[in-house]
């Protein structure tokens, strides 16, 4: 199981602190991705913040894989792990296509908003797609009504692994497991004083899932 923080600091007094303190706490809870998305400020202030971010993750215990949204030229240049690709961004095939100068592992995440968008992003040279909304959440009412349970399906249909994203909530986890997602993305579940407590008890409901799955019918 994939655990996806994807970071909000807006609004947050002493936000560089603040973000920074939530990020290392998120990769002491065992987070495996993080995204950073602060979309708002300008180039050279997310330049300095993901130069920062990775310096202070290059001494965790547990290091996570760090990425940002939708800035393939940051991401080189400040030597992360990854981009996150929104839906109207740069295109999947397109980075896809630069695989021979991008560092080895190089994560591409494509953000996906349906089913057929989800094994486009495989196709295209994917190496995970996050798919979503999957319940109502503030954050997401522009893509319209939720997909809903059924749409994780496709993780069946795709050989990249596809996180659940959007109002994903401790009760309604395991739910999205069963449903074929292979992780969870969110901002407000991981960006919680409380991430260590939540991950330990995602982790035992992924082993309750995966248990249950090993048993069968």
């Amino acid at each position: 199981m994939l655990l996806y923080y994807i970071t909000d600091s807006q609004g947050q007094p002493d936000r560089p602190a603040w973000l920074e303190e939530r990020v290392l706490a998120a990769a002491r809870a065992g987070i495996d991705w993080i995204q950073i998305r602060e979309k708002d400020l300008p180039a050279r202030a997310q330049f300095d913040l993901a130069v920062r971010l990775r310096r202070r993750l290059a001494t965790s215990p547990v290091r996570p894989r760090l990425l940002i949204n939708d800035r393939l030229d940051i991401a080189l240049a400040a030597g992360l792990d990854g981009v996150h690709l929104p839906a109207q961004g740069l295109p999947v095939a397109d980075v896809a296509a630069q695989r021979a100068r991008l560092p080895a592992g190089f994560l591409i995440v494509a953000s996906c908003h349906s089913a057929a968008a989800v094994m486009q992003a495989a196709e295209e040279g994917a190496t995970a797609a996050v798919l979503g909304p999957i319940f109502a959440t503030p954050s997401k009412l522009a893509y319209g009504a939720p997909l809903g349970l059924h749409a994780l399906q496709v993780a069946r249909q795709v050989s990249i692994p596809v996180l659940a994203l959007g109002g994903i909530a401790l009760d309604n986890a395991a739910a999205c497991l069963r449903a074929g997602a292979a992780g969870l993305a969110a901002i407000r579940l991981f960006q919680s004083s409380e991430v260590a407590e939540r991950c330990a008890i995602l982790r035992r409901l992924w082993r309750r899932s995966h248990d249950a799955d090993q048993a069968g019918p």
